[in-house]
């Protein structure tokens, strides 16, 4: 399958077409229809979502056919999300150039994972990538049409627009685009349903689900060396630690707190290891005399 993806790609560029034809993929996994399944049975079970019945009918090219067409045995493809996970340096549109195809698709990446297009990605974040669905449009579609049919509002049709380097012109017959489907996550039987295809590899979100659940679990780390609480900072730093794939800023943050924790504690050698591994993280932060004690800078083996 990779090697027709890519004889494919070298025949567009040879070609002269669009980078449409050929934006890379984010994962699927195969379905075999069982007895008595429709596309919003199956779409309701994977997705929690019945909605998702028009994304299966798509990907599966049985927007005219539906579940008519669904005969025991059959082989689906079931669209998912894929998940990466940024390193020191990536952008946005470095990340959309090889996720999705193209730099200009920036933008719907960056605000897919609430952030900006012209913000840096956070070191050591796990992304989502959003599905590129391709649609061949039909007699009749426009992008208004295409953007309430699968995004719910045809306010989303600029966005559709950009996507595909498309202008004012109508959308004609026959015509291949490429809608950036987010809401594809998959219920605990859709998981399991992807577990069970032992040839699909791409089931992800369990570091993402963490860094979120990190997120969340800082505020009251702070609140807790604030309030003197420094054993229960320890207990709670070392099991975030412990225990979670956190992104770079984030181990930052927890390695201060712990370095902290362990100076008021009197564990000069943990509180030096905190430093430094605090300084690994963050490796532009100032020891400044003005925000950081005495205690601490010793633990840092910097005199004020």
């Amino acid at each position: 399958m990779q090697s027709y993806r890519m004889v494919l790609c070298l025949l567009c560029f040879t070609l002269g077409a669009s980078l449409t034809l050929c934006a890379p993929q984010a994962s699927a996994f195969p379905l075999i229809v069982k007895t008595g399944d429709t596309l919003a049975g199956i779409a309701q079970r994977v997705y929690g979502r019945v909605e998702n019945e028009r994304v299966l009918a798509a990907a599966n090219g049985l927007e005219r056919t539906g579940s008519s067409a669904l005969v025991p045995g059959t082989r689906l493809e079931v669209p998912a999300l894929a998940y990466r996970r940024t390193t020191e340096g990536d952008s946005w549109p470095e990340l959309a150039t090889r996720w999705l195809g193209a730099p200009e698709r920036a933008a719907v990446l960056a605000f897919s994972n609430d952030s900006k297009p012209w913000l840096r990605p956070v070191d050591g974040a796990e992304i989502v990538i959003p599905y590129n669905l391709r649609l061949v449009a039909e007699d009749g579609d426009t992008l208004q049409s295409v953007a309430k049919r699968f995004f719910g509002s045809e306010k989303r049709a600029w966005m559709l627009a950009v996507y595909n380097g498309l202008k004012d012109s109508p959308l004609q017959p026959g015509q291949v685009l490429l809608l950036p489907i987010t809401e594809l996550t998959l219920s605990e039987a859709g998981r399991e349903a992807a577990r069970a295809a032992l040839e699909w590899s791409g089931l992800g979100g369990e570091r993402r689900r963490q860094q979120a659940a990190a997120a969340e679990a800082l505020p009251a780390l702070l609140a807790n060396v604030r309030s003197g609480r420094y054993v229960e900072t320890v207990s709670q730093g070392v099991a975030l630690l412990a225990g979670s794939e956190l992104t770079t800023p984030q181990r930052a943050a927890v390695q201060r707190q712990l370095l902290e924790a362990y100076a008021a504690l009197g564990n000069r050698g943990r509180a030096a290891e905190a430093c430094r591994q605090w300084r690994l993280a963050a490796p532009h932060v100032r020891l400044d005399p003005r925000e950081l004690s005495p205690k601490l800078l010793a633990a840092c083996a910097v005199r004020p």
